[in-house]
């Protein structure tokens, strides 16, 4: 049995005065990857943005249940959400490089640091990229600007820049849903290769991908939680109708 790296217990949140997600419990496993699926607006996303509080910068959002970090509660007063989204790192559905060079982008977290010397993010540069396998496509190319990249090259540098700062979690919403079948595939292999390093939440609408690469899938409908189990096993004898129905194809 994996170590639980995330525990949520009772997770409402509200957009105003609209309940969006109705107290929602999902335990997070270390070093594997766990699949958010289900139909647009059933609440994965927004769930997702809880576990790094990224909801903080929505207007008028309240978050309330439980939701910890190796025991300690994200939510608390004294917690740093700076340092909490180191921890917890994100990858979004579009590609977001800063406009500078490529090596600059996946150093920027390591700057702010200010405790690393160039030697060391030289070596966190080069092994994130090596992570996130565009090393060998950029690696002598360093200095040009990222935003001239292709959108999957573009994503890669994304991840690389969330692995440079060695997070605890990195949590992707929805990834690959704006690039090709080929710049996809990169995107899953790379999640693949890391997953026995960093513990991965995906939220994903491709239910392919959520069999292919994840370990345990969550299956979220209208703001509530559905199913929640080892992926195989949902996918092979769904416990709920609804999840059944979803996974054929009856809705969606």
């Amino acid at each position: 049995m994996t170590d639980k790296i995330i525990t949520s217990d009772g997770v409402r949140v509200y957009y105003g005065e609209k309940e969006a997600i109705h107290g929602v419990h999902i335990d997070i496993h270390e070093k594997q990857i766990t699949a958010l699926i289900g139909p647009s607006g059933c609440g994965k996303s927004t769930y997702l943005r809880c576990l790094n509080r990224m909801n903080d910068l929505m207007p008028n959002t309240t978050v309330t249940g439980s939701i910890k970090l190796q025991g300690e509660d994200i939510y608390a007063p004294k917690v740093d959400v700076v340092d909490l989204r180191k921890r917890v790192g994100m990858v979004f559905q579009q590609p977001n490089p800063f406009p500078f060079s490529i090596y600059e982008n996946v150093a920027y977290g390591l700057r702010t640091d200010r405790k690393f010397s160039k030697d060391e993010i030289d070596q966190r540069v080069e092994e994130s990229l090596k992570q996130a396998a565009i090393w060998d496509e950029v690696k002598d190319d360093l200095n040009k600007n990222a935003l001239e990249l292709s959108g999957g090259q573009q994503q890669r540098v994304c991840v690389a820049r969330v692995l440079a700062v060695h997070p605890e979690v990195i949590l992707l919403d929805e990834p690959t849903s704006a690039l090709d079948p080929i710049s996809s595939s990169k995107i899953e292999e790379t999640l693949m290769a890391i997953r026995k390093d960093y513990t991965i939440v995906i939220v994903t609408h491709n239910m392919q991908q959520a069999a292919r690469i994840s370990d345990r899938t969550a299956f979220l409908l209208n703001g509530n939680l559905i199913e929640y189990s080892q992926t195989k096993q949902m996918f092979i004898k769904p416990e709920k109708e609804e999840t059944s129905d979803y996974l054929n194809g009856k809705f969606g």
